[in-house]
């Protein structure tokens, strides 16, 4: 997420995911009114810094809150169960700040293959991706820890990423530029480093190698890395597929800004191929002029479709959410929901190719979002860094 480490409470928080408590007292049951309908959250329970919420794929009542110390907690029908999904306290590198356990993602095939991945800080800081196998729906196997890939983090604690999502079988993870403000080393726009990046990876062992390349990944053949998929971003902590909005997949990446603004980019799947997003050279649709700023614009760059100031209602972090196919939530179906660490409003807008239209508030608010999520069904989910998860429904 980024901001956390320049904000006190977010220190304190997850980006410090650890996320700050900034924000009031989070008002769960009040309720939203847009295009005559009124959206309100319902609770499903209380967790242990939870920074992500997923389903998977051929367990349709299964649920995973992910917990920031290093626990996957699953929920059946609804109830908690007494033990956790995955335990990883013992690896994960926690540090009541923006690292420790940040994501899980299940490939398509889960319900035949058993295995699935955990996005990580170790003890060190370093970025990795384990893969794991069940043991049963509820339960991962225990000693099936398969290192995938480790991206070097160890000298800052903040901006690490921690997003992943399958597509056509293919993972898909983003790094954040690895933290200090202004991105001292260029690491951003670095292409033979993997730091603030989106990668593309098959995570299946090949050729004697834990993960493989796919051969359309555009720098195959070319200068740079062949992981990376997109460059110059700053703390794409989360991002997401949007499959409703189009025939062909688009991306919605919220990457965390600076000192000024906060941005969301989003294009087809196949135009983010080889997209540079202009981090350090912009900050949203501006050019950076702060720390460590004098990085030339290199021209060519994908523009966000949205960014707004930290001047709007005390906001300092964007948490990026889903563009909503569940259409039982008919005020808010293929428009995109988010929100602010700080401001902790739910919000939603419009997402198109060239700029986001209708962004506004749903009445709703939750103290320290720390992330949205999606199940199997569609539901969408928010997190707050301060245990509640709730669920958006339709009243």
């Amino acid at each position: 997420m980024r901001r956390f480490s320049t904000v006190p409470l977010l220190v304190a928080g997850l980006l410090a995911l650890t996320l700050p408590a900034c924000g009031s007292a989070h008002q769960a049951e009040r309720s939203a009114r847009a295009g005559g309908s009124s959206v309100g959250l319902k609770k499903i329970g209380e967790f242990d810094h939870p920074v992500y919420v997923t389903g998977a794929p051929g367990f349709p009542k299964l649920l995973f809150v992910v917990e920031q110390p290093g626990r996957v907690a699953v929920l059946s029908g609804g109830h908690r169960l007494p033990h956790p999904f995955l335990d990883l306290r013992g690896a994960v590198g926690y540090d009541g700040g923006e690292r420790g356990l940040l994501s899980i993602a299940f490939p398509d095939d889960y319900r035949q293959s058993g295995r699935f991945y955990a996005y990580y800080n170790d003890s060190a800081g370093n970025i990795r991706v384990d893969e794991f196998k069940r043991r049963d729906p509820t339960r991962a196997l225990s000693g099936s820890r398969r290192p995938v890939i480790e991206v070097p983090h160890p000298v800052n604690a903040n901006h690490n990423g921690g997003q992943m999502q399958f597509l056509d079988g293919l993972l898909y993870l983003g790094t954040g530029d690895g933290g200090s403000g202004g991105d001292p080393p260029n690491n951003a726009q670095n292409k033979d480093v993997l730091l603030g990046k989106l990668l593309r990876i098959d995570p299946r062992p090949s050729a004697g190698l834990p993960y493989s390349i796919p051969p359309s990944n555009p720098f195959v053949g070319r200068p740079g890395r062949d992981e990376i998929y997109s460059y110059g971003l700053r703390n794409p902590f989360r991002f997401s597929f949007d499959e409703v909005t189009a025939a062909q997949p688009r991306i919605a990446i919220a990457d965390v800004g600076q000192g000024e603004f906060e941005e969301l980019d989003y294009t087809g799947v196949a135009a983010a191929s080889g997209a540079n997003f202009g981090w350090d050279a912009l900050e949203g649709f501006a050019p950076y002029r702060d720390e460590n700023s004098g990085t030339a614009d290199p021209g060519g760059t994908t523009k966000p479709v949205f960014a707004y100031s930290h001047s709007r209602g005390g906001s300092c972090t964007i948490i990026g959410g889903y563009v909503v196919a569940d259409r039982s939530l008919r005020s808010l179906y293929k428009r995109y929901v988010y929100a602010d660490f700080c401001e902790g409003q739910l919000r939603s807008l419009l997402p198109h190719l060239k700029r986001a239209s209708g962004d506004h508030k749903l009445g709703l608010a939750v103290q320290s979002p720390s992330s949205f999520g999606e199940d199997e069904r569609g539901h969408v989910y928010v997190s707050s860094l301060e245990g509640p998860v709730f669920r958006l429904v339709q009243k």
